[in-house]
């Protein structure tokens, strides 16, 4: 099929999304021009004018995890930057190889294989192969395409994840769970919490979703993005991602834009909107968006680490138990994450469900 900028939406649909081909067909196909459904609003554009040259989101070296510096350090980078990178965490760099090498097959099945875990053909709403973010809420689509696997038990993940990526999906969020469990102990402790018990486990990280993405080369880059701005509604989120870089984290002081630079062994957390409301809005889950690349395929392995979907989440009796008064209300998680994906990408618009 012959793909140009002005290919009717109705044809552009049926070969990205129904036939399953996705952004990453698209760009195999060699268009010289982003079709008009991707063409972004200036405005969510990514502009080089925009981005601070010369500042980087804290690195923080996690070797030694009985220096109280350390713990300083994190819970400072969650408070000031919601972001930061760490390097020397324990995770095999084998393990994170081959969760990148699984990606790349998964990607590199044809259109007809990954199209069997699309929304309309997967058996289960816990494995989903899709493009862009919420197309049929979005006024313009993003460039990516991913598969979205909710992880319940290794049983369900032997049955119904694809068979090229599924051990070194597991094996990468069994071998990331220590340092989830160990950063969690320490950002909770600033917020008074003395021991995290099983109902506390459950809220923090009672749920997890692995997410393999690909930004296929783009015609247009400066026109699109790779992913809108957007926050995540996860506790913690954990980001692998490849050496081609495009992540940009908002500065919100200067109202500029921060690249995260790629940095080998290194994984990259970030605090999300539960986290934010748990913690009555010391630590703040922040904007980020990526860019689309005109030159390299780019690709990334994103662990939500999240609240049960029956969990109600507010902010802690430990944080509010000094006289702080709430700013969030207490709402229910499913409720919350129903609501940032039935609709697109809107930089921080999902917090404000929660707010009193």
């Amino acid at each position: 099929m012959a793909i140009t900028n002005n290919t009717e939406p109705s044809n552009l649909s049926e070969f990205v999304m129904n036939k399953g081909h996705g952004v990453k067909g698209l760009s195999e196909t060699g268009l010289k021009s982003l079709p008009k459904q991707y063409i972004q609003p200036i405005q969510e554009r990514i502009n080089v004018k925009d981005v601070l040259q010369g500042q980087s989101i804290p690195i923080i070296d996690m070797s030694n995890w009985d220096d109280p510096k350390m713990a300083d350090s994190i819970c400072d980078a969650a408070e000031k930057w919601g972001f930061f990178q760490i390097v020397n965490h324990g995770v095999p760099i084998e393990v994170l190889e081959n969760v990148q090498e699984a990606t790349h097959r998964f990607f590199g099945l044809s259109a007809e294989e990954k199209n069997k875990y699309s929304k309309e053909r997967s058996s289960s709403n816990n494995v989903r192969y899709g493009t862009s973010f919420t197309p049929q809420a979005e006024k313009a689509l993003e460039w990516k395409d991913f598969l979205s696997l909710f992880y319940v038990s290794d049983d369900e993940a032997a049955a119904l994840w694809p068979s090229v990526c599924r051990d070194p999906a597991l094996e990468y969020m069994k071998k990331t769970e220590i340092v989830i469990k160990k950063l969690l102990e320490v950002l909770t402790k600033r917020l008074n919490v003395r021991e995290i018990d099983s109902q506390k486990e459950n809220v923090l990280m009672g749920s997890k979703r692995i997410n393999i993405n690909y930004y296929p080369i783009c015609p247009n880059p400066e026109l699109t993005v790779g992913v809108g701005r957007h926050s995540d509604v996860s506790t913690l989120t954990i980001l692998l991602q490849d050496n081609i870089g495009g992540l940009y984290v908002r500065d919100e002081k200067r109202d500029s834009w921060i690249h995260v630079p790629p940095v080998k062994g290194s994984l990259v957390i970030n605090v999300g909107d539960a986290l934010q409301i748990l913690s009555n809005g010391r630590y703040r889950s922040v904007e980020h968006r990526v860019a689309a690349n005109g030159s390299s395929n780019r690709i990334s392995v994103p662990i939500f680490v999240n609240p049960r979907p029956s969990d109600v989440i507010g902010p802690l009796s430990e944080v509010l138990a000094t006289g702080e008064k709430p700013i969030y209300k207490e709402v229910l998680y499913s409720d919350y994450v129903k609501h940032f994906f039935r609709k697109a990408h809107d930089g921080k618009g999902t917090v404000d469900f929660a707010k009193i």
